[in-house]
């Protein structure tokens, strides 16, 4: 027996070859222009950002170690976000430095 789902009728559904199969399909029921796989797409369905790319950002906006976050040239500009970033990182920068002040 394949591994899957039991649908109401009986019939199994295999979710995981669904998925496969139609990962690269225009996702509808949003207002984002994503495929099925998260990937942002144009128009067309032609991949724009790859999910691994948005994943890669998130993950290195959530770092605790900041030394792990690769640092901008000088000669490269920011983004609205990293800019935000950066001034959230110096925020908690202050934040602890008042929290160790205070335990002493």
């Amino acid at each position: 027996m394949k591994s899957g789902h039991r649908t109401a009728q009986g019939k199994t559904l295999d979710m995981q070859a669904l998925v496969t199969r139609n990962e690269k399909v225009r996702a509808v029921g949003i207002n984002q222009k994503v495929n099925a796989r998260g990937d942002t797409i144009d128009d067309t369905g032609k991949i724009i950002i790859p999910v691994t790319e948005k994943v890669g950002k998130r993950y290195q906006g959530s770092v605790s170690n900041r030394s792990a976050i690769p640092k901008k040239k000088e000669n490269e500009t920011l983004t609205k976000e990293e800019i935000e970033l950066e001034y959230l990182n110096e925020l908690d920068d202050e934040i602890q430095k008042i929290k160790n002040q205070e335990r002493k």
